[in-house]
């Protein structure tokens, strides 16, 4: 796992968003079935990848985020656009699965902190969260910005705002830093997911018209330059593994 700096989170933001907005290209231009079959291959082949990596690899690893990013999507609309399942209920559902994910992971491993994922039963039980978060995110920020009709700015600024609570509460009142951690990390996915969608959808849904096919490539080539940057720099590799 890279070591959570400030390059963490900004390429986790980035991810985000353009998985949102390449869900919704993908799911715009070819036939939604085939977009989710060939969303589950590119998901389950960067899976796949890192599964068998030995040590962290920045471009190994941030490729198996976006794609569990665009897959996490993928799942949290196809409940709503297919079953016609509110977000009021899939973002209740996929709140408890993954209450249910992270309760099941310190059962069996006591802890929770990406700093222990040495084992490969660790690293699945991360990875099960990390998909479950991206569902979650989204149900959760198509919620504010469609149901509760916040629009994708007012949504994206209000992520903006929750996801500075963790760090607050941590360095002010000592909240525990696993629990900071995931929480901010939750909240990554709509913040990210609410500002690509405000740059891509048209002026009559209140954002800027980009279209989601730019908005993507966009963000994409934005990743692409934070990924390059940490494997040259290797800026987020932990001490024990540059050794």
């Amino acid at each position: 796992m890279p070591e959570v700096t400030l390059y963490f989170w900004i390429t986790k933001v980035l991810t985000t968003g353009m998985g949102e907005t390449t869900s919704d290209f993908l799911a715009q231009h070819i036939d939604p079935v085939i977009a989710v079959g060939l969303g589950f291959v590119a998901f389950a082949a960067a899976m796949l990848l890192q599964l068998r990596a030995t040590r962290y690899t920045a471009w190994i690893y941030w490729t198996a985020v976006v794609m569990v990013s665009v897959f996490g999507t993928m799942a949290a609309d196809v409940l709503h656009v297919q079953f016609k399942i509110p977000y009021t209920v899939s973002t209740a559902f996929f709140s408890v699965v993954l209450a249910v994910v992270l309760v099941a992971w310190y059962k069996v491993e006591g802890t929770l902190s990406i700093h222990s994922i040495h084992t490969r039963s660790r690293e699945l039980f991360y990875w099960a969260t990390v998909l479950t978060t991206f569902a979650l995110g989204t149900a959760a920020g198509d919620l504010t910005a469609m149901n509760l009709h916040l629009g994708y700015w007012a949504s994206g600024l209000l992520f903006a705002v929750l996801i500075a609570i963790p760090a607050l509460a941590h360095w002010r009142f000592g909240m525990n830093p696993i629990g900071a951690f995931w929480f901010a990390y939750i909240i990554t996915r709509p913040l990210g997911a609410s500002f690509a969608d405000w740059m891509a959808v048209s002026h009559a849904r209140g954002g800027l018209a980009w279209g989601t096919g730019p908005v993507s490539l966009g963000w994409a080539v934005v990743i692409l330059g934070f990924v390059v940057y940490l494997a040259v720099s290797r800026k987020d590799v932990a001490e024990r593994e540059q050794g």
